[in-house]
């Protein structure tokens, strides 16, 4: 089959690359990725930070910007929070990824480092499922103006403060009051971070291909306040009525201090993320492994 990317950027955290391959230093691990690109006919470009981390100074380095201006396809090496990141950065020039993983769970990552010429050659040449992901983009407003905004893969999260007691959030969904909502705080999660936290504060899984997203309260003061799953078109505001220190943080990677009377809104974004997963890739078998289903049970 006819190579479907002719130029190949490597991104990866430092930590991670370092532990890829036992007693393997990050400058061999890297250029085991980028042996195997350039082998089968892929021109190699290196992430800036990526390059100077590892000390490999054999191929050209790029900033985040140009790999989406110049390159076909994003191999990043870590774990999903690693690809998160790389995701949102690479989610408006529409570069499609292929993620290594070297995280504990590796739900969007999830081609292991042993082994990973046998998944990566034949995805170079065509041989892949496509995977798009819904962004969503948020803005915390105040006093009418935005003061910060940002795009979020997983969630959405508004929390409180580190001291004792909860916060009070009026909720609105496409301008119409739903709530006023005592708890910890509340999580707006795509399918793909349904996953992550949201699961956790029990929320329901969405497939990918669904176009919704999950309100989830964190330990709601009425515990008739259940999660909600919303239509991805919808316009969500998330005020502070009451509470100390509240936040909001998107993907876990961004934090906004909050103030009583800021709104966080969350609408979809106009980009998506492309994942693309070896042949025979299936959402299902991803939920089976990470989420240790079936184990123990006796086959009939």
């Amino acid at each position: 089959m006819k190579l479907q990317f002719k130029h190949v950027a490597l991104i990866g955290k430092y930590q991670n690359v370092a532990s890829l391959g036992k007693g393997m230093s990050p400058h061999a691990a890297l250029e085991s990725f980028a042996r195997v690109l350039a082998e089968q006919g892929c021109d190699v470009s290196l992430e800036n930070d990526t390059a100077t981390n590892a000390g490999l100074d054999d191929y050209p380095c790029l900033s985040m910007d140009q790999i989406g201006g110049q390159c076909d396809l994003g191999l990043v090496v870590g774990g999903d929070g690693t690809m998160l990141g790389v995701g949102r950065q690479m989610a408006a020039h529409g570069v499609p990824l292929i993620g290594i993983n070297q995280g504990r769970l590796g739900f969007i990552t999830d081609i292991p480092y042993v082994g990973f010429a046998d998944s990566l050659i034949p995805m170079l040449h065509g041989a892949y499922v496509e995977d798009h992901r819904s962004l969503i983009s948020a803005c915390v407003m105040r006093a009418g103006r935005s003061v910060y905004a940002t795009l979020a893969l997983n969630d959405v999260v508004v929390n409180r403060g580190a001291t004792a007691g909860m916060v009070e959030l009026r909720v609105e969904v496409d301008g119409h009051f739903v709530a006023n909502q005592r708890a910890d705080g509340l999580i707006i999660a795509t399918p793909t971070g349904s996953t992550a936290y949201s699961l956790s504060a029990g929320g329901p899984l969405l497939h990918p291909s669904i176009p919704g997203w999950v309100m989830v309260p964190i330990a709601p003061h009425t515990l008739s306040n259940r999660p909600v799953v919303l239509a991805n078109t919808a316009h969500i505001a998330i005020e502070i009525v009451a509470g100390r220190d509240a936040s909001a943080s998107f993907d876990t990677q961004s934090l906004a201090q909050l103030m009583h009377g800021d709104r966080i809104e969350v609408t979809l974004s106009q980009h998506h993320v492309r994942f693309l997963h070896p042949t025979g890739w299936s959402y299902f078998d991803t939920l089976r492994e990470k989420l240790h289903w079936n184990e123990g049970v006796v086959p009939l």
